[in-house]
């Protein structure tokens, strides 16, 4: 699904400042994994994550999703396979609109923008149908501004709204790091469902360990632009939380 090739990622090239953020990394993730990345700050999680996205292009190396070459594709066209998932809860939605408006930007993110009835009470049963899914008793409330909802609501909705229009690839960027521990707990249990229901190869950043060792069928550590360890289907199942934890001693 993923194929990396030698992807490196300087920032100030040529400065006193310059920084090797990635570090001629290779890397291929196949469809339906679920892969878990680990590492200090600075590592180098974050920027290839953006790699991924589009948000940041690499220096050099290259990058491929389904075999087609991707490399110098901005952030929108690739979104024809990934949809992001980000920290803050704030970032993944439009505060001064409705859950319901929400839902509808979310579920033509790939498509042409066409001057065309948006909602109609066929739209909003599917949405109040996904929303109850939650369990969160949000269904009843799709006219609220999605400003107006908590952290940990927010984030579900989130989750929930990645997956109303067409993806392969969903990046989760510390998704329950900004969320107290109940609500950290339930946005990864849905985020699960969501991945084993549509068949999605995932890629989770987190600092969590106990997320680290329970999520995820493969797991990955960076340190300093490197991938250092890479743990398979097989051999996950034999790493416990402590073996994690001694990895940053």
């Amino acid at each position: 699904m993923i194929r990396i090739e030698n992807l490196t990622k300087r920032f100030n090239p040529g400065k006193p400042n310059e920084t090797i953020a990635l570090n001629n990394i290779s890397l291929q993730i196949n469809k339906g994994e679920f892969v878990v990345i680990v590492g200090a700050n600075g590592s180098g999680k974050s920027t290839l994550l953006n790699a991924i996205s589009g948000s940041l292009l690499v220096s050099s190396g290259e990058l491929f999703i389904e075999n087609e070459k991707v490399t110098n594709l901005p952030e929108h066209h690739r979104s024809q396979w990934i949809a992001r998932v980000f920290q803050n809860p704030l970032s993944g939605t439009a505060s001064e609109l409705t859950i319901l408006e929400n839902f509808r930007l979310a579920s033509i993110r790939t498509r042409p923008k066409t001057l065309r009835i948006g909602m109609n009470s066929s739209f909003t049963n599917q949405v109040k149908e996904k929303i109850s899914s939650l369990g969160m008793g949000l269904e009843d409330k799709v006219h609220l501004p999605i400003g107006a909802l908590s952290g940990g609501q927010r984030q579900a909705l989130t989750i929930l709204m990645s997956v109303m229009d067409e993806l392969k690839i969903l990046l989760l960027d510390e998704p329950s790091a900004a969320l107290d521990p109940r609500s950290a707990e339930m946005v990864m249990k849905i985020t699960q469902e969501l991945i084993d229901t549509h068949a999605l190869t995932a890629i989770l950043i987190t600092h969590n360990i106990k997320d680290a060792w329970q999520y995820g069928n493969r797991i990955i550590q960076m340190n300093e632009g490197k991938i250092i360890r890479d743990h398979n289907s097989t051999q996950k199942p034999n790493i416990t939380s402590s073996d994690i934890f001694n990895w940053f001693l």
